[in-house]
């Protein structure tokens, strides 16, 4: 959103309530409708509706330290049920526009890092031993002290950086990017489509796509990103069938065999909270709920802050509105996920999909949750929108984001550097942990070698403290002698 139509919305005197729903949600409050809560909905969903197929598939793809694998069908179950109860929960509880699912990148260190060592029940017992520890750290107070004690402009830096992140994953997604194999012996991480030329129906799905939305936003049609993912599905479809396509990814634009599924709820309340302990070493159990904990704690911290600033929801202060619920409703959600087998669940970045379609509410949260729910029962018709229709809705977001980079200024080294650091370290490691880890050092580091280090709040030299260990877990690790 524009700061021009941002301002308009702060100057508006919003309409009155509709109805007691618009009153909850205080839709009417915050400059929206009930059609843009919907589509903004149906918009959150199909950005993120790949974890419906990509969680499975990751975590059921990994043995335990016994050789047993998870059940996809049941691991898609848990992951859709997680994704509704909780999105759902957010919206009420926190009214926020804020989806939650299983995390990308925890999944993968449970699977691959986690479960090598234990059982799996071990392992999504230490999700949910993860959980409660940040849902302790929001109830004392702390969780929510660290992000306001986060300066402004390095606020806005995480939100920038985010923007980049979203739109690079787009990219990738859609194959328009992808990395250069090892065995190139080249130096240049990645490249344009898969040989360092685009080609093939699927990323030219994704180029249409991407152009169409960027018009449809420019001449300010309503439901522009929803438009365009319905359409190039539509047209996705249409071209695997009369075209030889050999590969759209994780999902097949094509027709399914059958519509319903019945769901499999048996990996629901399997896990053992300190199980880990009898398994392998006191040590490496405290390291890895660390490593889980900070990625959780810092990844959620730029997402509700990005999502918030996008949707112009924080105060005069940089405050996110109802931030303790927010946060421990994100806690909660990591346990929810570690007791459903599902991996940790959190806060997902792709909700800016919605805010970008109008969102502005928790009513959106009701379309969203309301959809994973019936993925339960409709896991193949709701899975055909393949990745090349839906990531374009990222690259545009990704776009919206970045307007924020003119808050920064970037006259000031000492707040252009962490916020250079913040944005350029998020889609450069893919990780939003990562940049704000680096941003934080540096607004450390700067203000301290210019003599002003008591303007740093002391949070941040705690947070930053956990960073260095965070950064340095590979040495940490060899003077403790504990193997990954």
């Amino acid at each position: 959103m524009s700061e021009v139509q941002k301002a308009a919305d702060r100057s508006t005197v919003p309409p009155p309530a509709a109805n007691s729903v618009d009153r909850f949600f205080r839709i009417s409050a915050r400059g929206s409708t009930f059609g843009r809560e919907i589509r903004g909905g149906f918009a959150t969903f199909f950005t993120m509706a790949y974890i419906l197929v990509l969680n499975p598939i990751i975590l059921g793809s990994a043995k335990d330290k016994f050789g047993h694998s998870l059940d996809v069908v049941q691991l898609t179950t848990a992951t859709a049920l997680v994704a509704a109860v909780m999105t759902i929960v957010m919206g009420v509880g926190g009214n926020l526009p804020l989806a939650l699912a299983a995390g990308l990148g925890l999944n993968a260190v449970v699977a691959f890092q986690i479960a090598p060592l234990m059982s799996w029940d071990d392992a999504m017992g230490l999700i949910v031993l993860e959980g409660l520890l940040i849902c302790v750290l929001v109830v004392t107070g702390l969780r929510e002290a660290v992000m306001h004690a986060v300066p402004q402009q390095l606020k806005h830096a995480i939100s920038v950086g985010i923007g980049l992140f979203i739109a690079f994953i787009g990219f990738v997604d859609a194959g328009f990017v992808s990395r250069v194999p090892d065995a190139a012996n080249t130096t240049v991480p990645v490249q344009l489509g898969g040989a360092g030329t685009l080609s093939g129906w699927p990323v030219l799905v994704f180029c249409l796509g991407v152009l169409l939305t960027v018009a449809l936003l420019a001449r300010k049609v309503k439901g522009a990103i929803l438009i365009g993912i319905v359409t190039m599905t539509v047209l996705a479809i249409v071209i695997d069938s009369v075209a030889d396509v050999e590969s759209w990814g994780l999902t097949t634009p094509s027709w399914p065999d059958e519509v319903v599924s019945t769901p499999d709820f048996g990996l629901i309340g399997h896990f053992s909270v300190f199980g880990a302990f009898a398994e392998t070493t006191a040590v490496t159990v405290v390291l890895l709920v660390f490593t889980l904990l900070l990625s959780d704690f810092f990844d959620t911290m730029g997402t509700v802050v990005g999502i918030s600033a996008e949707a112009n929801l924080l105060d005069e202060d940089g405050k996110v509105p109802h931030l303790g619920r927010v946060l421990l409703i994100d806690g909660a959600a990591a346990v929810a996920g570690g007791a459903a087998s599902s991996s940790s669940a959190t806060s997902y970045i792709e909700s800016a999909a919605g805010v970008g379609e109008g969102s502005r509410t928790g009513f959106s949260n009701l379309v969203t949750g309301g959809l994973f729910a019936l993925a339960l029962f409709l896991t193949p018709l709701l899975t055909i929108v393949p990745l090349q229709a839906a990531a374009p809705a990222l690259v545009v977001v990704g776009f919206l984001m970045m307007t924020q980079v003119k808050n920064i200024d970037w006259d000031r080294y000492e707040i252009a550097v962490p916020a250079f650091l913040t944005i350029a370290v998020m889609p450069f490691t893919y990780s939003i942990t990562n940049g704000i880890g680096a941003g934080f050092l540096a607004h450390v580091v700067i203000k301290t070698v210019l003599g002003r280090a008591k303007e740093v709040h002391w949070l941040l030299w705690g947070a930053s403290a956990l960073f260095v260990v965070y950064f340095a877990i590979d040495p940490v690790e060899q003077l403790l002698g504990v193997g990954r």
